[in-house]
């Protein structure tokens, strides 16, 4: 059974698969008739609208499911949870705080399961990347993408599908907040690279992308202020962007801090692509799940 628990679980074939897929209309209806189970332990805006709306699109149903109705490993186990929802639905989609969770899940293959955000990774979001960049960018091959911050899960998968698409990749923040040597490997092993910056004038010189995101990020909101302070210089501004060229695009996967890590001059202006990126993250959705429903029924 195929699951979608990482970017590092697709060939490069697969990814432009799921690539080619979400930009076309949504000609038939793979889910027709069929349920989705949607389990957020944490809230969303964007992975919410974009699952329910690609589900819909492709003919299913998908179901909303709070925390507060299932109480994982309380009031009853991920591995009950889960063959319990596989009496009822086609796919489970889960936004969970442990990465362990969705591995549990999936590990008992009787539903497929699509990550919607772990502490570990958010493959969902690269896969919206991507699209945005390829549209945009036409060729994402030898392109470069400078992320300048913390090195989160967003970055995590980023750097995770830059490697699978032959891009290069740059991480600029302070001391503390880049990769871990066991995440290098794991970027290593997708055949990409990671340059360590320290300077973020340095790390996006000559880039065709400059991404961002919050300084403190789901569950990290006890140390804003420390982070706050930390990154002060990693804020995007104008001064940046212009160092980056006139011809880069300006990405972050939302919700923005406006005037923590990016002014609002620069997420309002013209190189901002944000809007077009978040309507990306259904396009993309509707795409994984008809390639997941293709994969797993002609098995």
């Amino acid at each position: 059974m195929r699951h979608f628990l990482d970017i590092d679980e697709l060939t490069t074939e697969e990814l432009e698969n799921i690539l080619d897929l979400s930009t076309q209309p949504e000609t038939t209806s793979p889910l027709d008739g069929k349920g989705v189970a949607l389990l957020f332990e944490k809230p969303s805006a964007r992975t919410r609208n974009a699952m329910e709306m690609a589900v819909v699109q492709l003919g299913g149903h998908p179901v909303y499911i709070r925390p507060d109705e299932l109480g994982l490993d309380k009031r009853e186990s991920v591995e009950d949870v889960t063959r319990t929802f596989a009496c009822y639905h086609e796919i489970l989609g889960a936004r969970v705080h442990s990465h362990s969770t969705v591995e549990r899940m999936a590990a008992l293959d009787v539903i497929p399961v699509v990550n919607l955000l772990s502490d570990q990774s958010h493959p969902m979001q690269a896969l919206g990347d991507l699209l945005t960049m390829r549209g945009e960018l036409s060729v994402l091959e030898d392109r470069t993408i400078t992320f300048i911050g913390d090195a989160n899960n967003v970055a995590l998968s980023l750097a995770k599908a830059a490697g699978l698409a032959g891009m290069k990749f740059r991480l600029a923040g302070p001391p503390g907040y880049t990769f871990s040597g066991e995440q290098i490997e794991e970027i290593s092993r997708m055949g990409g690279e990671v340059e360590i910056f320290r300077s973020p004038f340095e790390a996006v010189t000559d880039a065709d992308v400059v991404y961002t995101d919050t300084w403190a990020s789901m569950g990290k909101e006890d140390e804003a202020e420390t982070r706050r302070e930390a990154f002060q210089e990693f804020r995007v501004d104008a001064n940046m962007m212009s160092a980056a060229g006139e011809k880069a695009i300006f990405l972050h996967c939302l919700p923005a801090k406006r005037g923590n890590e990016v002014t609002d001059e620069v997420l309002d202006g013209s190189q901002s692509r944000v809007w077009l990126q978040a309507e990306n993250r259904m396009h993309t959705a509707r795409g994984l799940l008809a390639w997941i429903m293709k994969e797993n029924h002609e098995k």
